[in-house]
């Protein structure tokens, strides 16, 4: 008789409060997928046996991290950003595959070395900078990269928008994956690293294929690591 496989522990990192609506649509996708969802706050210890990461959106990155001139960003919320980056830190270093979603692909940028803009507002042309969580634009994607092998789609996909801010220079290592008309990263990858960076969030859209075979994607490198 076959012996059921094991769902892997994957760290899904956001904010301490209780209002985590990310958190929850994340621990579903993870759930469809095979995976076991474990979240991580800087409030919680680190959960143990954790093979693979998800770094959340939500919060703004501290300016001061990525910007040499800013002097401090009182704003921001500096205790996440240092538990993410430890957390990221610790998965490269361990060779467990990462996906990074909003905030979470920008930081993996940063902690490459990247830089972002602080607002693309006043920037956007093609696109609306109107928040919106249901799938509103056309990203395109590199038809050679990890991205469009996972998700199995063609050169365009549709995507939701909740972010005001964008990857400006690209990090060590890091590839473009996907961009939108105005021409904005709308992900990055490292095949080596094993990481996966993108700008939207695929956790409000798993009733479409795409999104769903992003987070299975994950769940199988989790099987490997």
């Amino acid at each position: 008789m076959t012996r059921p496989r094991i769902r892997p522990r994957i760290a899904v990192t956001g904010r301490a409060g209780r209002w985590a609506p990310g958190w929850w649509c994340t621990w579903l996708a993870v759930h469809l997928a095979g995976g076991r969802a474990v979240r991580a706050t800087p409030t919680r210890p680190w959960p143990e046996s954790i093979v693979a990461l998800i770094i959340g959106g939500g919060d703004d990155i501290a300016t001061d991290l990525y910007t040499a001139s800013a002097s401090g960003d009182p704003g921001a919320d500096h205790d996440r950003d240092a538990f993410e980056i430890a957390a990221i830190q610790r998965a490269l270093a361990a060779g467990q595959p990462i996906l990074g979603i909003c905030r979470g692909a920008q930081l993996l940028n940063v902690v490459a070395g990247g830089s972002l803009f602080t607002d693309i507002t006043a920037r956007r042309r093609a696109t609306s900078a109107r928040i919106n969580p249901l799938p509103c634009q056309s990203v395109a994607i590199r038809p050679s990269s990890g991205l469009a092998e996972q998700l199995g789609a063609g050169r365009r996909l549709r995507v939701n928008s909740l972010h005001h801010q964008a990857i400006d220079r690209l990090g060590r290592d890091l590839c473009v994956a996907a961009r939108d008309a105005d021409g904005f990263v709308q992900a990055v990858e490292c095949r080596r690293l094993r990481l996966i960076g993108v700008q939207w969030h695929p956790e409000y859209l798993i009733y479409r294929r795409a999104s769903r075979r992003l987070f299975r994607a994950l769940v199988i490198a989790a099987h490997r690591a």
